[in-house]
């Protein structure tokens, strides 16, 4: 008989780091396209595993001096390789029982809406960006919507069905939802990425998480963003979702904006980006970095992919990760008295100032 206890022992064993286990109904105020409940009609319940990201591949760009790590070990490393190999161990497990397991995998940008606004039609994908710069007259370019995605048959949702990795782990009972709209776990902060299964099989359910807070509201997010992308509160600009009565809340984020941060990040923050090519801004197409407050669009972006192209100094299938603002940022935090990483390590993340280019 398949219990719980056989499933999360034995992603534990295959490499995860944390396993929770929710009925598919807490997701039912989700919206169609983003509703994991629609994947197939026998859906029962979903398992929610958690692969926590070493603190280290943070220390490079916490210290300025190697960027490579945490794009390609955190995600790519996590996303690509740990994760599937996990999902494929626990549901042979499952479907050796005689249950159906639904793995699913970081895959990112393949809905029928935006995962960056929610918004139908083309937008762009985190992957093989600089790609679509070079191959747009002879190929479909890649976006983070599928754009001519159609449902299969009346009264389904159209493929890719996408839905939200982050308020599904807390529906797992794995987490909660931090001010900077990161999944924040009391083992790991907001070091992790997660998977999921989702199975026919009735199983015995964890409760949402209701300890103390995790996020310490200190809105160090806020203000290390070196885009200013996330919204302090007072400004009235939060998100609310209620996750079957468990009420999840973030800043607001100028996705768009962080988007060209995250990949980025500026003058102040990009040592591989000559000063000169900030200050001369050619054809306008920083602007969006250069300009605090701005508002990002799809095509500030295109801009800004196309001006610094070159300048990318490594691939590793996802986008260069140049900032992290927030993450480090919480790790800090999170790791001071009375946070969830207090005395995890022996040392904190930071001992200084976050470092700031002179220019």
């Amino acid at each position: 008989m398949l219990t719980s206890k056989m499933i999360k022992e034995a992603a534990l064993a295959a490499g995860a780091d944390s396993c929770g286990i929710a009925p598919i109904s807490r997701m039912k105020g989700a919206p169609d396209v983003m509703n994991p409940a629609l994947l197939f009609p026998e859906c029962k319940s979903m398992i929610g595993m958690v692969f926590r990201i070493p603190r280290g591949v943070q220390r490079g760009i916490e210290e300025g001096t190697q960027f490579y790590q945490y794009p390609s070990m955190a995600y790519g490393g996590i996303n690509e390789i740990l994760a599937p190999s996990v999902l494929y161990k626990v549901g042979k497990l499952i479907e050796d029982e005689g249950y159906e397991a639904f793995t699913y995998r970081n895959t990112g940008a393949r809905g029928a809406v935006s995962d960056m606004d929610g918004s139908e039609g083309a937008t762009l994908s985190p992957e093989e960006q600089i790609e679509v710069n070079e191959n747009a007259k002879t190929s479909t370019a890649h976006h983070r919507s599928v754009q001519f995605t159609r449902a299969t048959r009346e009264g389904n949702v159209p493929p890719d069905l996408q839905f939200q990795f982050r308020l599904a782990a807390v529906a797992c009972g794995l987490g909660e939802i931090g001010y900077s709209k990161m999944l924040l776990t009391p083992e790991f902060g907001p070091l992790q990425r997660v998977a999921f299964i989702f199975t026919d099989a009735e199983l015995e359910y964890d409760e949402m998480y209701s300890g103390e807070p995790l996020c310490r509201k200190c809105y160090a997010c806020v203000r290390e963003c070196p885009g200013g992308c996330i919204p302090h509160p007072s400004t009235d600009k939060v998100i609310r979702v209620d996750i079957d009565g468990k009420i999840c809340e973030w800043g607001d984020i100028d996705m768009w904006r962080c988007y060209a941060f995250y990949t980025h990040a500026g003058r102040y923050y990009n040592p591989f980006v000559p000063k000169e090519v900030f200050d001369k801004n050619e054809n306008g197409a920083l602007t969006l970095l250069e300009t605090p407050g701005m508002v990002g669009t799809e095509d500030d972006i295109m801009k800004v992919y196309t001006a610094l192209q070159k300048y990318f100094p490594s691939w590793v299938g996802y986008n260069m990760a140049k900032c992290g603002g927030c993450i480090r940022a919480c790790v800090s935090m999170l790791e001071k008295k009375g946070g969830c990483m207090e005395k995890r390590f022996k040392e904190p993340l930071r001992t200084g100032k976050p470092w700031k280019m002179d220019r």
